[in-house]
């Protein structure tokens, strides 16, 4: 096949930052080679999608580099924040977007009609751009992320150990998830929190204040970051996922708990509902909360109507998962189903080699 350059954030491989956009980067590349094509990767230095001027201009560099005519696929956390940049070379390059989380904003609007083709992690980010910014429908392809086998998590009788794995930052609800745990301070439970604590340390402090507060800061623990064997001792310890985001374009820990069989309590953002899908038995594996977010008010309505099984809050969630024994076992049999149709990161790979290919010369 012939060649794509590949333009990343600096800190793809960077353990001390994980993150679904880089897992994700990282495995499309490796799933790519595995395909035969030839993936020159270019790795930008820079805050994105917060670029400073030599981050912008190092991006120019590389892109003024890559001879005429030839295939880019640029990740969106930079692409979507330089349209004046990417217009400078729409014409001799053939670029195509990789969005992970959209923008809603001019420039990002701006910087995806410079694209020959967008690829979108999930098929409501895809419902969102064309709806969101006017883009013709056979531009914009939807590859969600796929999940590597795992085993099954054993999980406890009592179904007390919870587990939420994301950044500790106010996007991610940390604090609204440290209130309901504070709500069911009353019954057994621990919860340990993986992901960084450097995006945001105001927040972090606060949350800390917030815990204490609440009289339950021995009862979460804030591990900070883990990939490996660590993350994935952390899965196999876990009862019960938890997701308190204010918007999620997918939800990669979803499906990664669901791939061990582990039920989940989520938020119904974004597309959420589609990583959290259903069993082949029609079951769903786990718990949708609503909320009030005018931020989740442009979820996939369709998607929540047909959720099925609904807590009204993250406490009335707890409390039922860890009240009630029948519940929990129907969602481990449901989580444990659903662990058979949850798609690859060969397929996913795959996805965006058909995109790239069809991408016109």
């Amino acid at each position: 096949m012939k060649p794509v350059h590949v333009v990343l954030p600096n800190d793809i491989d960077d353990p001390a930052t994980p993150s679904g956009g880089n897992t994700y980067d990282r495995e499309v590349c490796d799933g790519l080679v595995a395909a035969g094509w030839t993936v020159l990767e270019h790795a930008v230095p820079g805050t994105w999608p917060e670029p400073g001027a030599a981050a912008r201009a190092g991006l120019a560099r590389v892109l003024a580099a890559v001879p005429d005519g030839a295939l880019v696929l640029l990740d969106g956390l930079i692409a979507s924040v330089v349209p004046g940049v990417l217009r400078e070379h729409a014409r001799r390059l053939r670029l195509v977007v990789l969005v992970h989380l959209p923008l809603d904003n001019e420039r990002e609007r701006e910087a995806l009609l410079t694209a020959r083709a967008i690829v979108t992690t999930s098929s409501w980010t895809r419902r969102r751009l064309i709806e969101s910014y006017a883009l013709p429908g056979d531009r914009v392809h939807a590859a969600p992320p796929g999940v590597h086998p795992a085993p099954l998590a054993p999980g406890s009788e009592a179904g007390t150990a919870l587990l939420c794995v994301a950044a500790v930052t106010a996007h991610k609800g940390h604090d609204r998830l440290a209130e309901g745990l504070a709500k069911v301070a009353d019954v057994p439970w621990h919860c340990v929190c993986v992901g960084s604590l450097d995006r945001d340390p105001a927040f972090v402090d606060r949350l800390r204040r917030q815990l204490a507060a609440d009289g339950i800061q021995d009862r979460v623990v804030l591990a900070g970051p883990r990939t490996g064997a660590g993350l994935t001792a952390a899965y196999a310890g876990a009862d019960l996922l938890l997701l308190a985001s204010h918007g999620e374009t997918y939800g990669m820990v979803v499906t990664e708990a669901l791939a061990r069989g582990i039920p989940v309590l989520a938020t119904a953002v974004g597309g959420v509902p589609e990583a959290l899908g259903r069993a082949p038995d029609g079951s769903l594996p786990g718990l949708l909360v609503s909320t009030d977010d005018k931020a989740d008010d442009k979820a996939d309505d369709k998607a929540e109507e047909k959720a099925g099984e609904k807590a009204d809050g993250l406490a009335d969630g707890l409390r039922r998962w860890l009240g009630e024994p029948g519940l929990r076992q129907a969602l481990r049999r449901s989580a444990t189903a659903r662990r058979t149709t949850l798609p690859g990161w060969e397929d996913t790979s795959a996805r965006v080699s058909r995109v790239l290919l069809g991408v016109p010369a």
